[in-house]
């Protein structure tokens, strides 16, 4: 177990408009160790206004588990290697209670 468990951590939150670049995200995101876990959800409806009209679209999104390290080296990920010109990036910051998922997460994202 990690001798210093992470208990404060952050909760990024981002759509895609396919089901395979969520997936492909993910996959990275995990593999290059900016985020312990991905969950992708959808297709979810969003409506918003993009230059100047009403769209309706299906997106996937994903629940991004991180640590407050890492926050900027993944956003800046994101914005690379996203397909939106302008994604949608939220941070939420989160408290781990359970201190196995806490240690899990904090020994992944520090190997």
């Amino acid at each position: 177990m990690a001798t210093k468990p992470l208990q404060e951590g952050i909760l990024i939150l981002t759509t895609t408009p396919k089901r395979e670049e969520a997936e492909q995200l993910a996959e990275a995101l995990v593999r290059h160790k900016l985020a312990a876990c991905v969950n992708i959800l959808g297709p979810a409806i969003s409506y918003y206004f993009w230059k100047g009209e009403l769209v309706r679209d299906e997106e996937y999104k994903l629940f991004i588990k991180t640590s407050v390290d890492k926050k900027a080296e993944l956003i800046s990920f994101i914005k690379q290697n996203h397909s939106y010109t302008v994604p949608e990036i939220t941070a939420i910051e989160v408290r781990y209670e359970n201190s196995d998922y806490a240690n899990w997460l904090y020994e992944y994202l520090s190997s």
